[in-house]
């Protein structure tokens, strides 16, 4: 029988933390020889082209972009939407529109017949697409290994009366402070350090059921694949791979991709929100590790209360800084500044929407990052060897805060109301105290770990390898059937 190119349908969740790996995921594939149609939403596809331009989804000829509605009304609101009301409407309306647009796919004379699906861990209607078209379906959580874990343990911790919460004072009077020493792989955990979704009094909260039916569907993919690597997460991958047939780490993925060398696929990019590149050729001019970075990612919101306390501390701490607001970053407000903050940091800090992360990040005048513990943003901070401050907002943001600040030590953690008097004292910690050299040590040492292990002998990549091999390669061997 003729061989044919294969053909690998990708879908993320449509938020930004969730599109940018999937890209790489995608790119990787590409690489590797398979045409790629690349799945947005309708809303995120109109963002897209809004920020990059009118030719940015053109794609390349074995490259493609195509679009499915999420079900919710329609808006031109440049913001990310809300995520609850975002699961629900993706995991009950997506399926049929995905179905429609891989029976497309399979119709048309111009491009080979869909051979593998790889989806959002938290997308998993598409398994029920896969399997009638009879291809392998890989499941991508873009989350750690150690927050995965807990979400498998959903199930569990209602079970076992932990979740939900008896009344809201469970929130503040010390009961979140509980061990949790009967979770495998997960030594030292707490239940403050479970994604935030058990954080509820409602058993019929629907982001707690959510995460539980979609961690259920987990065990029919063909394979999980998690974007870290294992020296970093050992005792949480080695249980997964208890629990689950066939997980494969494969990360940090942008060091996997630098490994590849396709100026093509350099062009193809996934910024929802438009990029100011100015804030590199500024860090172009600082001495090296003298500048703050401060992004709290593409979802977290503050009040101006907190936003005004972040100013201050950031300019009583006398550090240069580069600040990332984004327009929907404060609670139904403008993200207005005091002009007093304004004028007295103007000479040492640069405000911008959004920038480049990666390359923020693994700029050498970068001595420290203020994040909200996003998984993206934790493996880029490895990537570059920058000690952080975390402030963790919610879902798996709580637990790669506790691994940064215990396990792998290169964080330390801000209280959820901080004061100016608190932001300044951690800032100059980070930048110039004891604790601020000893996470960067500790920074330094896992970048080097991450490194290695996306050589071409190193274990993500020897797993991505091993994966599209046993898994996509292998289980598509014959053609899908028609819907």
């Amino acid at each position: 029988m003729e061989e044919k190119e294969p053909h690998a349908v990708c879908i993320p969740y449509p938020s930004q933390g969730h599109i940018n790996p999937m890209l790489i995921v995608a790119k990787l594939l590409h690489h590797k020889g398979f045409h790629i149609t690349f799945v947005n939403t309708e809303f995120n596809h109109k963002r897209l082209l809004k920020s990059g331009g009118p030719d940015s989804l053109k794609g390349l000829s074995r490259f493609q972009f195509e679009t499915i509605p999420d079900g919710l009304p329609s808006s031109d609101t440049d913001a990310t939407q809300d995520i609850p009301a975002l699961c629900q409407s993706t995991s009950t309306t997506c399926l049929v529109p995905f179905r429609n647009l891989l029976s497309k796919l399979n119709a048309a004379d111009n491009i080979p017949p869909v051979t593998c699906i790889v989806s959002d861990g938290v997308m998993s209607f598409t398994l029920q697409a896969a399997n009638e078209i009879g291809v392998p379906e890989v499941l991508f959580w873009t989350i750690s290994a150690c927050s995965f874990l807990a979400y498998m343990h959903y199930p569990h911790l209602i079970e076992r009366g932990f979740t939900p919460l008896k009344d809201v004072s469970y929130l503040s009077n010390g009961y979140l402070d509980t061990p949790l020493d009967w979770i495998p792989g997960m030594k030292g955990i707490r239940l403050r350090d479970i994604p935030s979704f058990i954080r509820t009094t409602n058993p019929d909260d629907f982001m707690l059921q959510h995460v539980k039916g979609e961690v259920a569907r987990a065990y029919k993919a063909s394979a999980i694949i998690l974007n870290t690597f294992d020296s970093l997460e050992q005792d949480a991958v080695n249980e997964l791979s208890r629990m689950l047939p066939r997980v494969y780490t494969i990360g940090p993925l942008p060091l996997l991709l630098n490994q590849i060398k396709d100026e093509n696929l350099k062009f193809i990019d996934s910024n929802l929100w438009k990029v100011e590149s100015g804030c590199l050729e500024w860090l172009d001019s600082k001495e090296p590790s003298s500048v703050v970075y401060v992004n709290f990612g593409s979802i977290t919101v503050m009040t101006p209360q907190q936003l005004v306390e972040f100013a201050w501390g950031l300019a009583n701490s006398e550090q240069s800084f580069l600040w990332i607001i984004r327009p929907d970053l404060v609670v139904g407000d403008s993200a207005i500044l005091p002009s007093e903050f304004v004028t007295q940091t103007k000479n040492r800090g640069v405000l911008a929407s959004w920038c480049p992360q990666e390359q923020v990040l693994s700029h050498q005048s970068i001595g420290g990052f203020l994040t909200h513990c996003g998984w993206n943003s934790t493996l880029e901070t490895i990537c570059g060897g920058v000690p952080v401050i975390c402030w963790p907002f919610f879902a798996d943001q709580q637990t790669n805060c506790r691994y940064s600040c215990t396990h792998w030590g290169t964080g330390i953690e801000i209280d959820n109301y901080a004061k100016r008097d608190e932001v300044e004292k951690l800032v100059r910690e980070l930048m110039e105290g004891h604790k601020g050299k000893e996470m960067k040590s500790k920074a330094m040492m896992w970048k080097k770990k991450a490194e290695e292990a996306t050589t071409p002998t190193g274990s993500s990549f020897l797993n991505f390898d091993k994966m599209v091999n046993e898994i996509i390669l292998s289980k598509s061997a014959l053609l899908p059937k028609q819907i």
